[in-house]
Order: C-alpha cells, then structure tokens, then sequence
C-alpha cells in the first residue's frame, strides 16, 4: 500500500469527526397551567375604542387552564372573565365591570353568550384523556386465546 491511499481514508475520518455536531432531540411534551385568551368581539375601529399605541380595543375572554402540549386542555383553573384586548399586540386590559356592561350595552351584547368556554375547552380535553386511557388499560390486558379444540378418534 503507498501511502497516499492511508493519507486519503484518514483525512476524510477526520474531517468527519471534526466537522460533525451530535444532535440528541428528545421530545419534550409541555404541560402545565397556562392563561388563554380568546377574542369573541370585534369593536368597531372609533376614536372611542381607540388605544394609546394608536391600536383599537376588542373583547376577549381570559381564562387559566391546565393543559397537555397546547391542544389538550384537562381542566380550567380561573372561570372565564370577559377582558378587553388588544389583538396585534396581544395584550389584554381589565376593565372595570361598570365600564363592561356600558361597552356591552351600547353594542347590544349578551355578556353571557360572550363569557362562556368553547366546548372542547370545558370538556373535550377530558374525554380524549378518557380515552388515551382506557385504550392503554386495553393494550396492556392480556387478551385470552382460545385454544383449538383437539379431534378425538
């Protein structure tokens, strides 16, 4: 062997241990209480819902809940309060309750129709853990076999 063909293998060993990252992803599944908001009312763009930052103010609803990776929401920590919010920023105000049923009142809303849970926020998330559940107690039974019945002469 001449060596050129050793130097040729071990150049390109090295550049391969040199120029090489270990990459490890692991998945990490997030869980915990998290604040939700939910915009329900679009206010009209007028000098009287306008904000200081020059952004004009919408109803949302805000509300804590504990919930698995973002989309599978367990239970809700804090009732739902209706907030106002400002959409491009995403930053929501407390407004005092007078000051709401004024709002509410001189759009014609119902409160009520505005501060209320969609359904898979209220319960969803309980049944689909329900579910994942119950078909892991399934995987894990034993299934009973039947046995072949033998032929008797």
């Amino acid at each position: 062997m001449t060596m050129l063909s050793l130097i040729r293998p071990a150049i390109a060993t090295l550049a391969i241990t040199c120029f090489s990252t270990t990459a490890s992803a692991r998945l990490k599944i997030p869980f915990g209480e998290r604040e939700v908001l939910n915009k329900v009312h679009d206010l009209p763009d007028t000098e009287e819902f306008k904000l200081r930052n020059g952004n004009h103010l919408d109803l949302a609803t805000f509300h804590k809940e504990f919930n698995i990776a973002y989309i599978l929401p367990l239970y809700v920590t804090e009732e739902p309060k209706l907030v106002g919010f400002d959409a491009k920023t995403e930053t929501y105000y407390d407004i005092p309750e007078t000051e709401m049923n004024e709002i509410l009142a001189a759009q014609k809303l119902d409160k009520a129709k505005l501060n209320k849970l969609p359904f898979y926020t209220r319960y969803g998330g309980k049944a689909v853990a329900v579910l994942l559940i119950a078909f892991i107690i399934w995987g894990i039974i034993p299934s009973k076999k039947d046995e072949p019945a033998t032929a008797t002469a």
